[in-house]
């Protein structure tokens, strides 16, 4: 059955047989005018002969199944010869996939179909969603933070004056469509105590691609070529900046690492310099998607800096497509410490303006006792849900289990890209 998956619907197969075959019967209505109409009387006389010879009668729609017979003879043909002869192209380009071929080729396409959506944020949680919605549509653009300066990244972001490659690399691993190996290589951190020591070959790979190239945006291109990634991933900004978060007390925290570390209540961020122009493609992605969705990560120092670039928040909010917040399943110390789903999402319209989210998904998943007891000995609790408190910010909200919890919680690829995507495809009306 493997070779009727050619006729799938999406595959853009059909077309060329069918015109494969009208060049075979005008070949054979050509060859019939060249040899005289004689020969093709031989051959039903034949077929005469031999049905009466067996039943010492002739019925004319035996002629009707022999030709629809030899018909089906020859399109089996046309199909088998028509794989062999795609298959011997692919085995040279693609020799360790040639056996998937029709599998790819129906993947690729029902894939480029799937809904446009932008995803904004950065860190771990952003690479988490990326990883799951790549099974679902090829059409994703992330848009991601560079005000991160602690690590391996803000080494690079120091010595060789680029923009943090970290969050980048972990967006471009979760799109990539590539060898295992590979993904370890661009994960793989240098031990030991050089200089090299703490960097990622994948950080130090978009470093030196940026430096060739001359630009990120540029190198985030090149280095998707290398890792076959599905969608694109961009910066929020080409700009340096930094990210400050402004106390409840006063006081101001210059630094995205620094400000966790401060442990006082947050009442609002803001780069420096303010005015950081975006990048144009990060705008038209946010245009024209037909969904939107915001982290899930970090909210302060993942999510709000882009949303702090000029023109990001308005686009966001004159976007037509469907806006949704994946809140954070566990407070975090230092940032959120005693907030509900309702201030998350308070939070982000305050600094992006009403319009912002549409409709917010929370993780409706019991936590267990011990990792409850694990997380607070950190001084993180999960997220109580004030579903009152969210419907009076004007936004709508999803439930749903999109965790999975081991050693850690965290969000599910497969769960949270599930959920997302049926909600995307019931309110753009695909579902």
């Amino acid at each position: 059955m493997h070779l009727l998956k050619w006729l799938y619907p999406g595959m853009r197969f059909k077309r060329w047989l069918l015109l494969f075959s009208v060049g075979v019967m005008l070949i054979s209505l050509g060859l019939a005018l060249v040899f005289n109409y004689k020969y093709i009387d031989v051959v039903e006389e034949a077929i005469f002969r031999a049905v009466y010879l067996w039943r010492g009668s002739y019925d004319y729609a035996f002629t009707t199944f022999v030709g629809v017979l030899v018909v089906l003879i020859g399109v089996m043909l046309m199909l088998i010869a028509t794989r062999f002869v795609i298959r011997s192209v692919i085995t040279v380009l693609l020799p360790d996939n040639s056996e998937r071929l029709v599998d790819i080729i129906y993947e690729k396409r029902k894939l480029d179909k799937g809904p446009a959506v932008t995803v904004i944020g950065g860190g771990h949680g952003l690479s988490v969603l990326l990883r799951g919605i790549k099974t679902a549509t090829s059409n994703v653009t992330a848009v991601v933070t560079v005000a991160d300066d602690g690590g391996s990244s803000g080494r690079l972001r120091e010595d060789l004056g680029i923009l943090p490659p970290g969050d980048l690399r972990n967006c471009l691993v979760a799109l990539a469509d590539t060898e295992p190996l590979m993904e370890k290589l661009f994960q793989y951190r240098f031990k030991g105590k050089s200089e090299l020591s703490g960097h990622s070959f994948g950080n130090l790979f978009i470093a030196a691609m940026t430096e060739v190239t001359g630009d990120i945006e540029q190198a985030l291109k090149e280095s998707s070529k290398v890792l076959a990634v599905k969608g694109n991933v961009l910066p929020a900004s080409k700009e340096h900046v930094r990210l400050d978060a402004i106390m409840e007390d006063g006081t101001i925290v210059e630094g995205e690492s620094h400000i966790p570390e401060a442990h006082k209540r947050i009442h609002r961020v803001r780069l420096f310099p303010e005015q950081v122009k975006p990048v144009q493609s990060a705008l038209d992605a946010l245009t024209h998607a037909d969904a939107i969705i915001l982290g899930p990560g970090s909210l302060y120092t993942s999510i709000m800096p882009n949303l702090l670039v000029d023109g990001v928040a308005e686009a966001v909010r004159k976007s037509k497509a469907i806006k949704i917040y994946i809140c954070n399943v566990m407070t975090q110390p230092g940032e959120t410490d005693g907030y509900t789903a309702s201030m998350h999402a308070k939070a982000i319209l305050d600094h992006a303006g009403k319009g912002a989210i549409d409709f917010m998904l929370v993780n409706d998943h019991p936590i267990s006792r011990d990792m409850r007891a694990f997380y607070a000995k950190k001084g993180a609790y999960p997220v109580a849900i004030d579903e009152e408190a969210i419907n009076a910010l004007g936004i709508g909200f999803v439930k749903a289990d999109i965790i999975n919890e081991s050693d850690v919680i965290r969000h599910d690829p497969d769960k949270l890209s599930r959920v997302v995507m049926q909600t995307v495809m019931k309110m753009t009306g695909r579902g």
